[in-house]
């Protein structure tokens, strides 16, 4: 074992949140080690698309010209499709996405592995010690945080003011902190996959609809290039199993009340098709004595809502404010960022129970409630209100919008 290293911060995970957090502690002048896994970032599915909350997260932490140079685009509008609507019906509702923050043009999307790799190197940049490859086998927190990991065929050991945990759904670093992870029943199956030679696909539309047993969202990343999602039902598990499921898949887009899916049924696989069980989960205190998380090792939303990045990005600009506000890094100043961050999860998860129950449940009883409800919207916006979390932030809905009171009324029939 070689001679043991000392810094500020060890952060295992060199994804989104860690990366982007290592590149701003880097920046203010503290000795970070930032420890990934892979040793090439690979498209695995994972959220792409920041909401414009989010954006404006991403634009405080000062990396917004960062990922516009790596080829972010900005989404501007948005079309909800149904069964029960004219797609023309639906398309004059068009939405504009440029309304719910001030300097935000809309949603922000940029492939995943491109989005790590930019971030992962602008924290070396930065100054931060950056290793891939690397597999972490002991992790603790306490008075002396350390880890211990295999890099390059030797054994390392690191220890530091504070261990941070940016490793994903299935943190070595909450394991070990002994942080409990909370996680509600599954609701559907949500597969994701990225699509190219959809030319015809405009590159500035998100699209989201339902038609039979199959729900569909769709978000261009530009040049013909969608990254598409479907949802159906928990009994249907292998429906796009074997080697011929990201064709059935795309298949199952062609849809009557969208037309311009037509454009995605013609595009061919660009990557893997991965299916997940959709549910939430979420930490009381995403600390420890030495430890703090970000990102999904925090807990996550259900991905209905596509809200991944943006949590992570508020996690990022939360923690590195505290750390970089003074030395004090006890579990006492993490206090404040666990009770925002519980009242966030807990009113974005109740938007995200509601959107499932309308856009990601079948039959004719689910088609009567969807039907009853956008006839209803269309004369009383508030019960819209819920929606207003998932683009202009939790913050930004009434209190009332995350009440049983208001799911009765959404979800009436």
């Amino acid at each position: 074992m070689k001679r043991m290293a000392s810094y500020d911060l060890i952060i295992v995970g060199g994804g989104i949140g860690g990366s982007a957090l290592a590149q701003i502690m880097a920046g203010a002048g503290r000795s970070v080690l930032l420890l990934e896994q892979s040793e090439v970032y690979e498209d695995r599915v994972r959220g792409e698309w920041i909401a414009p909350w989010g954006v404006d997260e991403v634009k405080r932490v000062g990396l917004y010209d960062l990922l516009m140079s790596a080829g972010g685009h900005h989404l501007t509008r948005h079309v909800s499709y149904d069964e029960d609507v004219a797609p023309a019906e639906a398309e004059a509702r068009t939405l504009p996405l440029g309304i719910f923050r001030p300097g935000v043009a809309g949603p922000l999307c940029l492939g995943h592995p491109r989005h790590c790799q930019t971030l992962f190197d602008a924290a070396v940049a930065a100054g931060a010690v950056g290793l891939r490859g690397v597999s972490v086998t002991e992790a603790a927190g306490g008075a002396h945080p350390r880890v211990v990991y295999e890099h390059g065929g030797r054994t390392h050991e690191a220890t530091a003011r504070l261990l941070v945990g940016a490793d994903g759904r299935t943190s070595t670093v909450r394991e070990a902190a002994g942080i409990v992870l909370h996680q509600d029943k599954p609701h559907h199956w949500f597969a994701g996959l990225l699509v190219e030679g959809a030319e015809g696909w405009a590159d500035d539309m998100q699209a989201i609809g339902t038609e039979g047993d199959f729900g569909f969202l769709a978000f261009p990343q530009g040049e013909g290039r969608v990254r598409v999602y479907g949802g159906y039902a928990l009994e249907e598990a292998r429906r796009f199993t074997g080697v011929d499921g990201p064709r059935r898949f795309l298949d199952a887009f062609a849809l009557r009340c969208s037309p311009e899916n037509r454009h995605l049924v013609a595009g061919s696989p660009a990557g893997p098709l991965f299916s997940y069980i959709n549910a939430d989960a979420w930490t009381d205190e995403p600390f420890a004595e030495g430890v703090v998380l970000v990102g999904d090792a925090a807990g996550w939303n259900d991905p209905i809502v596509g809200l991944g990045l943006s949590i992570t990005y508020r996690d990022v600009r939360i923690v590195s404010e505290i750390l970089k506000a003074g030395d004090d890094w006890s579990t006492a100043a993490f206090a404040p960022y666990a009770e925002e961050r519980a009242e966030r999860m807990r009113r974005l998860r109740f938007a995200a129970s509601i959107t499932a129950a309308l856009d990601m449940e079948f039959g004719e009883e689910a088609r009567a409630r969807r039907h009853s409800y956008h006839a209803r919207a269309a004369e009383d916006p508030s019960l819209r209100m819920h929606t207003l979390a998932v683009m202009a932030g939790p913050e930004a809905a009434p209190p009332e919008g995350f009440t049983e009171a208001h799911r009765a009324r959404v979800l009436q029939g």
